[in-house]
């Protein structure tokens, strides 16, 4: 499982551009992992686009996972899906995906992180790192010191999230996140492959 990269495609981030090519694009630039993110959608219409994201994200053999919605990952058979504090229970989520399927959940502090560990998490992802308007109602910054905290104490990869760019990537790995996942720093750009593969190469440039 490798989560070096970690993009997430938002509808409402792409605006009039189609997802299907940004995800081709993202792909392209060395994304490691894939996550749909469409809580403004229909069922139908997520999980169609869901079915054909799929295809390409399996093409460049990257992990390809779900925002949330557990019936749409069955739905298209993906990798895995992430959990929100207010979504499914990590136990239930895992009991439906079963034992192959990834779950990724989110956490803000180390025994959220601990907990979710117990829980059967296959992996973490914890965030806000750094100041973001990407979503609302977010906590203040955890910062990188949390980072290295939780990292010393959990056995799963810990992904880093939030206001985490092509400036600040590396301080975060050398932090010591597995990797990161980003939506502005790639879905806000004009051009997503270079940005993509900008980030992977500043990551990959810490880890040798």
């Amino acid at each position: 499982m490798n989560l070096e990269l970690y993009v997430i495609i938002d509808r409402k981030m792409i605006k009039d551009r189609s997802p299907i090519q940004v995800a081709r694009e993202t792909i392209t630039g060395g994304a490691t992992a894939i996550q749909l993110r469409g809580k403004d959608m229909e069922s139908r219409d997520l999980c169609t686009l869901a079915s054909s994201l799929k295809k390409i994200v399996k093409k460049g053999r990257a992990l390809f996972l779900i925002d949330d919605r557990v019936d749409i990952a069955l739905a298209v058979d993906a990798d895995g899906v992430h959990l929100g504090s207010d979504d499914l229970p990590i136990k239930i989520a895992g009991k439906l995906l079963g034992k192959k399927k990834v779950i990724g959940a989110t956490v803000r502090n180390l025994s959220q992180a601990l907990k979710a560990q117990r829980e059967g998490a296959g992996y973490l992802s914890l965030g806000p790192i750094f100041s973001t308007k990407t979503k609302k109602d977010l906590p203040p910054p955890r910062g990188l010191k949390a980072i290295t905290q939780i990292k010393k104490k959990i056995r799963i990869p810990l992904i880093a999230i939030g206001g985490i760019n092509r400036d600040n990537v590396a301080s975060v790995i050398m932090a010591g996140a597995d990797g990161i996942a980003v939506v502005s720093a790639v879905m806000r750009t004009e051009n997503v492959r270079e940005a993509t593969r900008e980030l992977l190469f500043r990551i990959r440039e810490v880890k040798r």
